[in-house]
C-alpha cells in the first residue's frame, strides 16, 4: 500500500457528510477557499408516496440546513456568490460522490454506532488514496476504525474544527496509531496555508485538548464562584478581556456553546479519564443540573446564565441568573478596585500584573484560577500533548484566549507562581520543578525574531515548528527599535525589510502615526533597505482616524491647525504611493476610515482573510478626506473604457462612499472597489500576514521597483455627473431614505466625484482632485449636526442619523 507524499497531494473537492450547524459551516468553508463540496445527509423519513421520486423532497433536509447557514449572522461565506461551490445530495442517492472527491469530512451526530455506518458506506465509494476524517468533539478516533479495511485506516483521522469554523482557529488534528504520517503531515499544513487555521498535533485522549482544558477552567470557575460567593456579572467582569479572554468571558460563553453540551463534555472526561488528578472538578455542580433539568441551555433555548427581556416600555433588558436563588434579575456593572487599575492600561502583560498584585477578591479569584489551570495544563504533558505551546496555541485558537496558560505564567513569572501554588498546596508537575531547578526560569523565549519553547522531553528549548514561516512582531520587541515614538514602532524583520507597528488605541491615526509612516519611508529610502511592511499583530489594524482630535479643533474653530493636519494626512497617503521604495500594507480585522485610504494608496495590500474594510466616514457626517474620495475618483477613471457610458461607474463608487459600506471579509473588499486585483491579495491565514507582506515588498524590490509617476490623467465627469447626482440625491430626501444633512454630505462627495461644476469631461491631477476633498472635508467640519454625529460615535460606538 502506497500512501501519497505530503507534499504531493492535492485537494480540489471535499464531501462533508452530516449538514447540522457544523456540517453546513464547514461545507461553507472549504467553499470559501474555492473547492467543489458536496454536502450530504439523510433522506426524510416522513416523505409522502408522492415525494418519495422527488429530488428536492430528499434533499430536504440538507437544503434547510444549507439555507440557514447561509443566511445566519455572522455569515460563513466571506462572499454571497461562494454558495455556487456546493452541491447538495442525501446519503441513499448520492454517496458515489465520494469517488470524485480527495478529502471526505464526516459530520454526523455524537453517536458511534450511527458514525461506523456511515463509515462503511464511505468505504464502497471512496477512491482509495484519499482523505477521511471525522469532526467528532469527543468520540475516541480509533474506535471508530473496527471493520475497516487497512488502507482506509492509514487514510483516516480525527479533525476537530471548531464551530463557526469560518471565525474559530483552532484545527484539532488527531491521528490514529494506523494513520500515515504523511497524511498527518499533510493535514498540519493544509489547515495552516489553505483553511487558516491553527493546526495542532493532538494525542487521542477525551476531549483532545483545547476542551480538556477549557472545559477544566470552566468547571473550577464553577466551583471557585461557590467557595468565594460570587456573582455570574462578579465572575464575568474576572474573566473577560481584561484577563485577557474573550468579551463572552465565562458565563456569556456557556450560554452560546449550550449549557447541556458543556455539561455533557464534563461528564465525558469525568468518566472517561478516572486517573485524572482533578476529576472531583468535573463533577456538575447542582446550579448548573438544576439549570440542566430545566431545560435553561443558553441561546438555544432564550435562556441559560442569561436572559434578555424588555421592561414595562418596552426597552430590552438583559437578566442575569442569581445561582441561589434562581431568580433573574437586572444585569449589575460589578465594581473591584484591581479591574479598574488594570482597565486603565493597555498591554495585556501590564493588566494581568496588576490583577496578580491585587488584594481584592477579583484578584484571589483570578490567581486561584490561575493556579488551578497552570498546575492542570502541566500535568497533562505528555497524556494530552508532548508540548507546551500544542496547549497554548489550542487555547487561543479554541477558546480566544490571548494568551495561553503557559505564557500567561511566564508573564506573572513562573518561580513566583510556583511559589504561591506551594504556599496554596497546589503542586504543579514535577518538570517544572525541573526546568526552574536547573536554571531555565520561563517557558519560552525570543532571539533574533524566533520563539523558542522548552522542550519537556530532552530539557532543552527548541523552535516552535513552523514559526518560521510567520513573522509575530511580539518576538522583535526584545530587540532594539530602529526607530520609534508613543504612536509606532519600527522594527527590523529581517531581509532588509521593516515593519511600521501601530499601538495607539484602536490604533487610532494621529500625528505620531503619520509622523512614524513618513519617517520609515525616509530610513528606508535613505539607508538602502529593500521597502516597509505598515502591520500589526493587535485585534485590529485601525478604526480610522483619530475623531477625538478632530471634534475637539473644530469645536474650538481651528480651523487653519485642522487644514494642516487633513493635508498632512493626505501628504503622507500620497508618500505611500510616491516613494522610491515599496510599501505593503498588512491590514485585518477593522480597517476603516483613514486606514482603509491608507490601503488604497500602497503599493500592495495584503489583506487578512478576516479583514472588515471600508470608508466609513459618511456615518460620523464628513467625506472620506485623506485621498480616499481621490482614489476611488481615479480607480473609476482608469475603468472607462471607450464607448463607456461612465456615469454608471461613478454612481456606483460614490455609493459605496454615501452608504459607509463596509467589506465584510477580505475578499468582499474586491467587490466593493476597496482592493484591486492588479496589485493587492488576501490571506487566509492571519498568522502569516506579515510575513506574506514582507515577501511581498522583496519580490517587488527584487523586480526592479522604481517610484511611480504622479498622475495628471484622471477624467472626471464635471457637469454631466453632477446634475444627475443632485437629482438622485434630492428624489432620496423626497422620499425619507435621507435627511437634509444626508443630502449636504452626498453633495459634497457628488462635487468632489465630479470633479467640480466643470462645463465638460476633463482630465485633472491627484491634487486638484486631493483640494477639492481637503475643502469639502473642513466646511463639513463646521457642521453642528456633523459635530453631533462624531460625538455620537465617540460615546456610543454607532453612527447618529440627524
Amino acid at each position: 500500500m502506497e500512501v501519497i507524499k505530503a507534499s504531493n497531494r492535492k485537494i480540489n473537492s471535499v464531501a462533508v457528510l452530516g449538514s447540522g450547524i457544523m456540517g453546513s459551516r464547514l461545507a461553507c468553508h472549504f467553499a470559501n477557499i474555492g473547492l467543489k463540496v458536496f454536502l450530504l445527509d439523510i433522506v426524510p423519513f416522513d416523505l409522502t408516496d408522492e415525494e418519495k421520486d422527488d429530488p428536492k423532497a430528499r434533499n430536504r433536509i440538507v437544503n434547510a440546513a444549507l439555507k440557514t447557514a447561509l443566511k445566519s449572522n455572522p455569515s460563513p461565506v466571506y462572499s454571497k456568490d461562494i454558495a455556487k461551490n456546493i452541491t447538495t445530495g442525501n446519503f441513499d442517492d448520492d454517496m458515489q460522490w465520494l469517488s470524485k472527491v480527495d478529502w471526505t469530512v464526516e459530520a454526523v451526530i455524537e453517536n458511534l454506532k450511527i458514525k461506523k455506518q456511515v463509515f462503511e458506506k464511505v468505504e464502497m465509494h471512496r477512491k482509495p488514496g484519499t482523505l477521511v476524517t471525522s469532526n467528532t468533539s469527543g468520540i475516541p478516533i480509533s474506535m471508530m476504525l473496527e471493520g475497516r479495511s487497512e488502507e482506509f485506516q492509514a487514510h483516516f483521522c480525527g479533525s476537530h474544527f471548531f464551530n463557526p469554523p469560518r471565525y474559530l482557529r483552532l484545527l484539532e488534528i488527531i491521528p490514529t496509531a494506523k494513520t500515515d504520517p504523511e497524511v498527518t503531515t499533510f493535514l498540519m499544513r493544509y489547515g495552516d496555508l489553505f483553511l487558516g487555521k491553527q493546526t495542532v498535533l493532538c494525542k487521542d485522549t477525551p476531549a483532545f485538548i483545547a476542551n480538556r482544558i477549557g472545559v477544566f477552567s470552566i468547571m473550577a470557575i464553577f466551583h471557585l464562584m461557590q467557595e468565594m460567593d460570587l456573582t455570574v456579572e462578579e465572575v464575568d467582569a474576572i474573566s473577560g478581556p481584561v484577563s485577557g479572554r474573550p468579551k463572552s468571558a465565562t458565563f456569556r460563553t456557556c450560554d452560546l456553546v449550550g449549557i447541556d453540551t458543556l455539561v455533557k463534555v464534563a461528564q465525558g472526561v469525568g468518566q472517561n479519564c478516572p486517573e485524572d488528578e482533578a476529576k472531583d472538578l468535573f463533577e456538575i455542580p447542582s446550579f448548573v443540573q438544576k439549570m440542566v433539568e430545566n431545560e435553561w441551555f443558553g441561546d438555544k433555548t432564550r435562556q441559560g446564565f442569561y436572559k434578555k427581556s424588555k421592561d414595562e416600555n418596552g426597552k430590552r433588558l438583559i437578566k442575569a441568573l442569581d445561582i441561589k436563588t434562581f431568580e433573574y434579575k437586572p444585569k449589575t456593572s460589578p465594581r473591584f478596585e484591581s479591574i479598574g487599575a488594570a482597565r486603565k492600561v493597555d498591554s495585556l502583560p501590564h493588566k494581568l500584573k496588576i490583577l496578580a498584585k491585587g488584594t481584592d477578591k477579583a484578584s484571589m479569584f483570578f490567581n486561584t484560577l490561575n493556579m488551578r489551570v497552570f498546575a492542570y495544563s502541566s500535568n497533562r504533558i505528555p497524556e494530552i500533548a508532548d508540548h507546551l505551546y500544542q496547549i497554548d496555541d489550542a487555547m487561543r485558537a479554541g477558546f480566544g484566549w490571548e494568551l495561553g496558560p503557559f505564557e500567561t505564567w511566564d508573564i506573572l513569572g513562573v518561580q513566583r507562581v510556583v511559589d504561591t501554588m506551594q504556599s496554596e498546596n497546589i503542586q504543579p508537575n514535577q518538570w517544572v520543578i525541573d526546568m526552574l531547578s536547573s536554571g531555565a526560569s520561563s517557558f519560552y523565549k525570543t532571539e533574533n525574531g524566533a520563539r523558542y519553547f522548552y522542550n519537556v522531553n530532552n530539557k532543552s528549548y527548541e523552535i516552535i515548528p513552523g514559526s518560521k514561516e510567520s513573522i509575530a512582531l511580539n518576538n522583535y520587541r526584545n530587540n532594539d527599535l530602529v526607530w520609534g515614538n508613543k504612536g509606532a514602532s519600527l522594527h527590523d524583520i529581517g531581509d532588509a525589510v521593516l515593519c511600521l507597528e501601530f499601538h495607539t488605541k484602536m490604533n487610532a491615526i494621529g500625528s505620531e502615526i503619520l509622523q512614524g509612516i513618513n519617517k520609515s519611508i525616509d530610513i528606508a529610502e535613505k539607508q538602502n533597505w529593500k521597502g516597509v511592511v505598515i502591520g500589526n499583530d493587535a485585534q485590529n489594524f485601525s478604526a480610522g482616524a483619530n475623531l477625538a482630535m478632530m471634534l475637539m479643533l473644530a469645536i474650538e474653530q481651528e480651523y487653519d491647525e485642522l487644514n494642516m493636519a487633513i493635508r498632512y494626512f493626505q501628504n503622507t497617503v500620497m508618500r505611500l504611493r510616491y516613494s522610491s521604495v515599496p510599501v505593503v500594507m498588512a491590514p485585518h480585522g477593522l480597517t476603516l476610515g483613514g486606514g482603509c485610504e491608507m490601503s488604497l494608496h500602497a503599493d500592495a495590500t495584503l489583506a487578512s482573510a478576516e479583514t472588515y474594510i471600508g470608508l466609513v466616514e459618511f456615518g460620523a457626517g464628513l467625506i472620506p478626506g485623506g485621498g480616499g474620495t481621490k482614489e476611488f475618483v481615479v480607480r473609476t477613471s482608469d475603468g472607462f473604457y471607450t464607448g463607456d457610458p461612465q456615469l454608471p461607474a461613478l454612481q456606483e463608487r460614490f455609493t459605496t462612499i454615501a452608504t459607509a459600506k463596509v467589506a465584510t471579509s477580505g475578499y468582499e473588499a474586491f467587490d466593493i472597489g476597496v482592493l484591486h486585483s492588479d496589485k493587492d491579495s488576501v490571506v487566509i491565514n492571519q498568522s502569516r500576514l506579515i510575513a506574506e507582506a514582507k515577501n511581498k515588498v522583496v519580490e517587488l524590490s527584487n523586480s526592479g521597483y522604481s517610484r511611480p509617476v504622479e498622475r495628471e490623467d484622471i477624467m472626471v465627469l464635471g457637469q454631466t455627473a453632477l446634475g444627475t447626482m443632485y437629482a438622485g440625491i434630492e428624489a432620496f430626501g423626497i422620499s425619507g431614505f435621507a435627511s437634509e444633512h444626508d443630502q449636504k454630505i452626498a453633495k459634497k462627495l457628488a462635487f468632489v466625484m465630479a470633479g467640480g461644476d466643470l462645463s465638460q469631461p476633463t482630465e485633472v491631477s491627484e491634487q486638484y482632485l486631493l483640494d477639492l476633498e481637503r475643502e469639502a472635508f473642513l466646511s463639513l467640519l463646521g457642521e453642528r449636526k456633523t459635530l453631533e454625529r462624531i460625538q455620537h460615535i465617540l460615546k456610543t460606538g454607532k453612527p447618529l442619523r440627524n
